[in-house]
């Protein structure tokens, strides 16, 4: 990445930015004020100024984290999933669909419950999917994907009218920020995306930090539009990239994650902005990943420095009461009992017991923020659904 800043008050604003508004971003700081460059090399970054240069002040990337082993809980826990909740699907699907490059692998309907749930996923280009949503088949397939897919949770009635929508997140305090598709060229992108009517929330050439950009789904939620790496071998036009969340304790989440498998790929810190970035892939992705060249995505965790100092910080989960959008993430297991088992004596609780409720064998952990975490038996189990045939 390579920005360049006039001088030091362009760092003290971004730092007053941060402060003010927790809920943003890197990227949606950068691109209100400054027009720094991070030059990164070997595992160091700087800040290059007309005046001077601030060695390993402004950012640094650093395997620190990661130096504490964590034991992984039993059953081989592989990120599977992100939950989003949807207005209207006829909307929704083909926005990730026809223009992000999403395939429809799944569908669950409960017409009994008043609700559907669609789970998309991008597959290496020129990989063939004939299974019909909805089947038997396609279930066996979502249950046991080593991919990660987006779950898009339709309740019904939600399309009509009088529904005010749902909370797409980076308000005061939210937690969740964004998903994000990478793609080789993000100006092209958003070229395309605009003239099929997509609004932004940042074009790539708006603000200070160019070649980036956010843009809205239906719901109002922020997908990302990242640049792959030059060396990328993915042939496919996006390919999702990444789910943001933010986090009050980076320790104690990093090591919850780690318990579920997760690996610690990169870490970006900007000490005087007040905040560092982690990014985390899943036990299945190789360690040396890149995070600009690798097809799977990754969990990025944004950390404003200072929150965990303060007892009565907390970010909004996106599950309260009027600021519902974001839903969950989920991990599969090969046994949902002794996943718990191991997950309980972390002492964050549960938002529902492997027992609890009418559906057995299925279970939501809270992690130190709050987030739920769904925990699925790997091949799945009988949720009750209407099945079609195929």
């Amino acid at each position: 990445v390579s920005r360049s800043c006039s001088d030091d008050a362009t760092t003290m604003a971004i730092s007053r930015l941060l402060r003010a508004h927790s809920c943003l971003s890197l990227a949606c700081a950068t691109s209100l004020v400054g027009n720094f460059t991070l030059s990164v090399s070997s595992g160091a970054a700087f800040v290059s100024t007309s005046s001077t240069f601030r060695r390993n002040s402004f950012l640094s990337m650093s395997t620190s984290t990661t130096a504490n082993q964590v034991q992984v809980i039993p059953g081989r826990p592989t990120w599977q999933q992100t939950m989003l909740r949807i207005r209207d699907p006829k909307k929704s699907l083909p926005f990730y669909t026809d223009l992000l490059g999403f395939t429809l692998i799944d569908q669950f309907d409960f017409p009994q419950y008043q609700f559907s749930l669609y789970f998309l996923t991008t597959l290496p280009q020129g990989e063939t999917y004939d299974l019909v949503p909805g089947t038997q088949k396609a279930h066996d397939y979502l249950w046991n994907m080593e991919g990660v897919a987006l779950e898009l949770t339709y309740n019904y009635g939600t399309e009509k009218d009088d529904f005010k929508g749902y909370h797409a997140g980076n308000e005061e305090r939210d937690g969740f920020g964004h998903i994000a598709v990478n793609c080789d060229d993000v100006y092209a992108a958003s070229e395309k995306l605009e003239k099929a009517g997509c609004t932004f929330k940042k074009k790539p050439d708006e603000g200070r930090m160019k070649g980036l950009a956010f843009v809205y789904d239906n719901d109002g939620y922020w997908v990302e539009l990242v640049k792959r790496g030059e060396n990328s071998s993915i042939r496919n036009e996006f390919n999702f990239s990444q789910t943001m969340l933010r986090v009050k304790d980076v320790k104690k989440s990093i090591a919850f994650y780690q318990a579920l498998g997760m690996k610690v790929v990169k870490e970006l810190h900007f000490d005087e902005a007040g905040f560092s970035l982690y990014y985390l892939a899943s036990s299945n992705v190789p360690d040396d990943a890149d995070t600009k060249t690798m097809f799977q995505p990754v969990l990025e965790l944004t950390h404003n420095h200072g929150t965990e100092n303060d007892d009565n910080f907390q970010h909004f989960n996106g599950n309260e009461e009027g600021r519902q959008g974001f839903g969950h993430v989920g991990f599969l297991v090969d046994d949902v009992y002794k996943a718990c088992d191991a997950i309980r004596p972390m002492g964050y609780g549960f938002r529902k017991e492997p027992d609890g409720g009418s559906m057995r064998g299925l279970a939501f952990a809270y992690d130190p923020d709050g987030y739920s975490v769904e925990i699925i038996k790997r091949g799945g189990i009988d949720f009750g659904d209407v099945k079609k045939e195929g």
